[in-house]
């Protein structure tokens, strides 16, 4: 039997971690005779954008986006007097901080 490469469960794996998401964790002790001389504790979130906002990652990091870009259009415009509210699941741009 000869090994096969599905390229298909690539992009199925791909599309759930997007999706979904996916949260690593690990920890790491270094050490030297027994004894313990650095710990390293690592943690990542990996998903796609609007599941990281839908769960409050990058929440305020998305406001700031999305209200540069209205103010680029606005300037464009020449209209500094009517600006528009960004909102993310609710809660405005100062309510973020």
């Amino acid at each position: 039997m000869r090994p096969r490469k599905d390229e298909d469960a690539l992009v199925d794996v791909l599309d759930v971690v997007l999706r979904d998401g996916a949260i690593l964790r690990a920890d790491v002790i270094i050490s030297v005779a027994d004894v313990p001389l650095v710990g390293i504790k690592l943690s990542a979130a990996i998903a796609g954008m609007e599941t990281m906002t839908e769960y409050g990652l990058f929440q305020k990091w998305d406001v700031d986006r999305r209200a540069r870009a209205v103010e680029r259009r606005q300037y464009g415009r020449g209209r500094d007097d009517d600006q528009e509210s960004i909102t993310v699941n609710g809660r405005k741009r100062d309510e973020l901080e």
